[in-house]
Parts: structure tokens; sequence; C-alpha cells
């Protein structure tokens, strides 16, 4: 092993231990420890220390276009969620549910579904729990089923562009949504039928414990209503549904014709969004703060990770390491590269963060992959799998909120949801294979 690769994975595994021993948050450990690195390197004469800021511009050059993707689509479906273009249907799905086990359950992960559609996990929790979980109460339904469900679901949904994990991987592999998520789409479409299979069965034993229960459809109905405060109720739009039904049906559309760049389309989604929606400059002001605070840490982590790509990629570090790598891997295995990482991502995402693994190992692994003749994009696509279950790792901050919201513990929610979270993953990465989406 060389000394260039030596000190790439020293810089890795300092990176990974500064972050998740919460010495550094993630965005600076991004950008002092690479830069540190790399003037180290400088100083030693293994890279051209003057050209350490043009390393840096590099990297977050290309890792712009993914903020900017990020950060419009969370406005878009931020401000969608704030004027009401998903109440008629949560509303709808509250309505047709009460009273029956079965259909609570599975009302409760397709709500999860929509809801997740704006990225942010604690968002998720916070209304699927505040619309779903009384009627899970009156009913009598185990109170352990409605985070599993809630936390299935958006393990699924955890994929989309604008949730974390896939504008890491982009960021990290200068990829775009494209090459990355497009493909990935019939594996969501699958995994959430697995997950409405999975609540279904949970469904039908808590419908042969419990019966079905009498229960007014109207407060059924109205129990995500009462949760609007005034200030949300002013917001509502209900005049303009079809007018932003419309709006974002074309949006999905031009999402998978893929004929114009993803962060164009939420740019140009978002500023008619707040035109149709708010006319009024100074509300449109209110929620691009209000909606801004939560794009800022997933853009903030995809710019800064430019900063530590850049210098991996400019002093040759991840050329040497990928070598290193290369030459430790059996000639028999090394087209097998795409499925490892797959099935190497459940542990490893598990028990790393979301930085740690797509930032610090999976560059690595696609660097290596290059070597036989597999693409970045493929191991992008396979690194995504282990997001089944990602969300039960103990590093994830929104699965405490659920588990507080919901009144249960975090060792609970893993016994629960683990093993069909997993199956989340396998399902996913059947398709993924059947589908050619990177070699076997």
């Amino acid at each position: 092993m060389s000394t260039l690769a030596i000190i790439g994975f020293v810089m890795v595994c300092v990176f990974m231990y500064l972050i998740m021993s919460k010495r550094l948050s993630a965005m600076n450990a991004l950008i002092l420890v690479p830069l540190l690195f790399g003037i180290g390197l400088g100083l030693a004469g293994m890279a051209p220390l003057g050209k350490l800021g043009s390393m840096v511009m590099d990297g977050i050059r290309k890792a712009a276009p993914t903020g900017i993707m990020i950060m419009f689509a969370i406005l878009y479906f931020g401000t969608m969620i704030d004027a009401g273009l998903f109440d008629p249907l949560i509303n709808k799905i509250l309505k047709v549910t009460h009273g029956d086990p079965l259909k609570v359950i599975v009302g409760t992960a397709l709500l999860a579904g929509i809801v997740s559609l704006d990225g942010d996990g604690a968002t998720t929790y916070m209304i699927v729990t505040s619309a779903m979980l009384a009627v899970h109460k009156r009913i009598g339904i185990n109170p352990i089923i409605l985070p599993t469900v809630a936390i299935m679901q958006n393990g699924v949904m955890n994929i989309l562009p604008w949730g974390g994990p896939t504008g890491r991987v982009m960021s990290a592999l200068g990829l775009d949504a494209s090459q990355v998520f497009v493909p990935m789409i019939p594996g969501m479409v699958v995994g959430t039928i697995w997950v409405m299979f999975w609540a279904y069965l949970l469904g039908m034993k808590e419908r042969a414990r419990l019966g079905t229960v009498t229960m007014a459809e109207a407060a059924a109905a109205q129990e995500y209503v009462v949760e609007l405060d005034e200030d949300s109720a002013k917001l509502k739009r209900p005049h303009l549904f079809w007018a932003n039904l419309g709006l974002t049906a074309l949006l999905m559309a031009a999402l998978v014709s893929d004929k114009f760049p993803l962060a164009v389309l939420f740019m140009v989604g978002t500023a008619l969004a707040l035109m149709i929606n708010y006319p009024n400059l100074k509300t449109q002001q209110e929620l691009i703060m209000k909606h801004g605070m939560n794009a800022i840490p997933t853009v903030s982590l995809v710019v800064s990770a430019g900063v530590l790509m850049g210098i991996m990629s400019g002093t040759k570090m991840v050329d040497a390491m990928a070598n290193s790598l290369t030459s430790s891997i059996p000639a028999s295995m090394g087209s097998h590269i795409a499925l490892i990482t797959a099935l190497a991502g459940l542990p490893f995402d598990y028990f790393l963060s979301n930085d740690a693994f797509y930032f610090g190992i999976v560059p690595i692994l696609a660097k290596t992959a290059a070597n036989y003749g597999i693409g970045a994009a493929e191991i992008a696509r396979a690194s995504l799998i282990a997001q089944g279950c990602h969300l039960l790792s103990p590093l994830v901050a929104s699965t405490y909120l659920l588990c507080g919201m919901s009144g249960v513990t975090l060792g609970d929610l893993t016994k629960s949801a683990l093993l069909p979270s997993i199956g989340t993953s396998l399902v996913m990465l059947a398709t993924a294979l059947a589908l050619g989406l990177f070699p076997i």
C-alpha cells in the first residue's frame, strides 16, 4: 500500500471518528479535515500546495448543482404542504380508515409516504403521529405499529434526491439525479408495495385481536385538521388545489422525462408555486425563511462535501486508495463489487452515519469499481439499497423524535421494524438486479 493511500485511509478514519464521536459537526469535519490533510501533503511535497484552493473550488463546483436542487425541492414541497395540496388525500385516508385496525394501519403507511415527499423525516413523523396517533389509541392498536410503518415507509422515500442520502452520493461522485435517482424509482415503487404488504399483515393481526371499533367518522376525519394552528390555517389554498396538483404532476413528468436538469425544474416550480399561492411578497419571504431552515443543513453538507472530494481527487489520494483496495480484492470478486456494495451497505449504513458512509466509503468503492469497468452511477445506486433500514440506526436524530411522539423506545422499535426494514432493502435489491441497475 502506498504512502498516499495510507494517508487517505487515515484521513477518512479521522473524519469518521470526529463526526461519530460528535467532536465536530459533519459540515465542519468535511471542510477542516481534508484541508488540514491537504496542507500537510503540500508541505511534505506530495501534492501541489499552491493548487489547494483550485482543488477545493473544483469540488464545490461539482457539488453545487446537487445543493441547488435539494434546496429548491424542499422549498417546493414545503410550499405545497402549506397550501394544502395533500390535505384532501390525508383527510380522505382518515375518513375511510375509521374503526378498522387494518385500514388505519395501511392508511398510516400511505400517509407517511405522502408526507415524506418533502424529504424531511422529522416533518413526516410530526404530521403522521399528530394525524394518526389518537386514532390508533382510540382503537387500541399496539403502539409500536404506528412508528414501525412510518419509519419503514420513510426509509423508502428517503431515496428522494432532496431527502439527503441521494444528494450526498451524487455530490460525492459528481453525478446527477437522472443517473442515480430516476433508475431507482421502480425499486421505490416495489419497496412501497412491500411496506403496504407488511402494514396489511400487521393490520390483519390487529383486526383479529381487536375487531372493528365503532367510531364517529367525523371525529376520525378531523384528527389532522385540529392540529393546525391559526397561522397554518391562513396559508391553506383549497381553491387552488387543481392548479397545484397540475403543477406538481407536470413537474414530476418533467423529472422522469430527463429533459431538463432537476435543479432548474425545481427552481422554476418553486417560483411558480410561490407566485400562484402567495402573491404577497412578504408572505413569500416568510415561507422561504421557514422552509429554508429545513434546507440549510442538507445543502451545507452537500456543498461542504465538495471540499473533501475536491482535495481527495486533486491530490490523487482517492486513486491511491482505490488501487490499494483493488489489489486486495481477489480478481474473481472484482466484477461483483456493486453487489458487495449493496449488501455491505446494510451494516455499514446502520452503524455509520450517512455522512461517513457516502462521503467516506462510497467514493473509494466507486474508484475501485472503475478498475473493473463498473461506473460510478452503478455503485451509487447499489449504495442506496441500504436506506431501507438506515433510519433505524441510533445515529439518526429524527428517529428519536418518532419514538418520543409515539411513546415507544428505540429498542422496541428496532425489534419491531429491523427485520421487515431489511426486507425492504432486499426487495429493492432484487428489483435493481432484475432491471440491471448494477451488475451482479
